[in-house]
C-alpha cells in the first residue's frame, strides 16, 4: 500500500470516528433539550406571566392615538405604521408562548446547555464530513451515506444560523436533534459505504453546484416541515380552547410554551417560500449537468420525475398561500405532502427504484 492510499484510509477512519463522536454529543444535547422542557413545565406562573406580557404591553402602548408615540416631555411624534403579514385565515390573536424553558431560570439554563452541545456536535460532525471529503479528494456527497451526514450537518447549521440572528426558534432544537440522531443512525448502520471514487458520470464541477443546493434545500424544507407539524398541533390546541374544551395537562404544558399557531404558520411559509427558488435552480442545474453527462437535459429518469413532482407540490402550496384559496390547515397538509415527496425522492427513489441516479451504494 503506497503512502497516498494509507493516508486516505486514515482520513476515512478519522471521519468515521468524528461522525460517531458527533452522535454521542448529539445524544447529550437531546437529553439537555428534554431537561429544558421538563424543568420549564414546572413553573406555570412563569409561563402565564410571559404569555400575558405581550397583551399587557400592547394595552399600555395603546393609550396614545394609533400611529402616535409620546416621548419624554409630552412630545407626540408619528410612528412608522406596523407591517402586518397575512397568515392563515381564521387565526386568533394569541401571544407566543415563552418557549421550551417556560420562562424559568433552570429551564433556560438547560436550554443554553443544549444549544452549546448542539454547536459542539455540529462542529465535530462538520469535521467528519470534511475529513471524508479529504479521504476521497472530492465533494463528500456521492452516495447516500455521504449525502445523509452532510444533510444533517446543514440542517443543524441552518438552525444555528437562525439562532445567531436572534430568531425565536429554540423550540426546533428537540425535534431537530432527535431527527439528526435517527438520520445518522440510519447512515452508519444501513447506508454506510467505504470511501471510493466517483462513477464517470459524476466527474464534473456540477456535483458541487447541483448536489450542494439539493442538500441545502432539503435541510431548509425539513425545518419548514417541523414548523408545519407543530402548527397543526398548536392550531388544534387553540381551537379546543376557543370552543371551551379542556386539553390534557401534558398537551397544555407543551403547547402553551410554543409560538402561537399564527407565528408557526408564518415561519413555515417564509422558510418554504425562501428556499423554493433555490429548489428551482437545483432542478435546472441538474438538467444542465444531465446534458453534459448523458447528452440530454431531460429523460424521465425516476429522480428527475420526483424532483419535478416535489417542485409542483411546493408550488401548489405557495400558490394556495398566496391566493384567497386554501390557507391554514389545508395549506399545511400540502406542505407536508410536498416534504413527503422530497423524502421519497431521496430514500424511495435511491433505494427501491433503478435509474441513472442510483448512487445509493447499499
Amino acid at each position: 500500500m503506497n503512502l497516498a492510499a494509507a493516508t486516505n484510509e486514515s482520513l476515512a477512519s478519522a471521519s468515521n470516528v468524528l461522525i460517531y463522536s458527533s452522535m454521542a454529543v448529539y445524544t447529550l444535547a437531546f437529553f439537555a433539550h428534554i431537561a429544558e422542557w421538563v424543568f420549564g413545565s414546572r413553573s406555570k406562573v412563569g409561563r402565564t406571566a410571559a404569555a400575558l406580557s405581550a397583551p399587557a404591553a400592547k394595552a399600555a402602548a395603546g393609550t396614545a392615538a394609533p400611529g402616535v408615540k409620546t416621548q419624554a416631555g409630552g412630545t407626540a411624534v408619528l410612528e412608522r405604521p406596523e407591517v402586518v403579514t397575512r397568515s392563515a385565515s381564521g387565526t386568533r390573536d394569541v401571544p407566543d408562548g415563552p418557549g421550551a424553558a417556560g420562562g424559568t431560570f433552570k429551564g433556560d439554563l438547560w436550554g443554553r446547555i443544549a444549544v452549546s452541545l448542539t454547536v459542539v456536535a455540529f462542529l465535530v460532525e462538520a469535521g467528519g464530513v470534511a475529513t471524508r471529503a479529504l479521504s476521497v479528494q472530492r465533494a463528500p456527497w456521492a452516495n447516500m451515506y455521504e449525502f445523509s451526514i452532510t444533510f444533517s450537518t446543514v440542517a443543524v447549521g441552518s438552525y444555528l444560523v437562525l439562532l445567531a440572528f436572534k430568531k425565536n426558534v429554540r423550540w426546533i432544537g428537540l425535534p431537530l436533534v432527535t431527527t439528526v440522531l435517527l438520520d445518522l443512525g440510519i447512515a452508519v448502520t444501513t447506508l454506510y459505504t467505504d470511501s471510493d471514487q466517483l462513477v464517470p458520470a459524476l466527474h464534473s464541477y456540477w456535483l458541487w453546484i447541483h448536489v450542494s443546493t439539493a442538500i441545502l434545500c432539503g435541510a431548509v424544507f425539513y425545518l419548514g416541515a417541523v414548523g408545519t407539524i407543530l402548527y397543526l398541533f398548536r392550531d388544534s390546541y387553540e381551537n379546543k380552547l376557543a370552543s371551551g374544551g379542556t386539553p390534557g395537562k401534558f398537551a397544555s404544558s407543551v403547547m402553551e410554551r410554543l409560538p402561537s399557531a399564527a407565528s408557526l404558520d408564518k415561519f413555515s411559509y417564509r422558510i418554504n417560500a425562501a428556499v423554493f427558488p433555490l429548489w428551482t435552480f437545483t432542478i435546472i442545474a441538474g438538467a444542465i449537468w444531465a446534458g453534459d453527462a448523458w447528452g440530454r437535459y431531460w429523460g424521465w429518469d425516476p429522480k428527475e420525475v420526483w424532483s419535478f413532482i416535489t417542485w409542483v407540490a411546493y408550488a401548489a402550496y405557495l400558490h394556495a398561500r398566496a391566493t384567497a384559496g386554501w390557507k391554514g390547515r389545508k395549506a399545511a397538509y400540502l406542505a407536508l405532502i410536498a416534504f413527503a415527496c422530497w423524502l421519497f425522492n431521496y430514500y424511495g427513489v435511491n433505494i427501491f427504484v433503478s435509474g441513472l441516479h442510483s448512487y445509493a451504494g447499499v
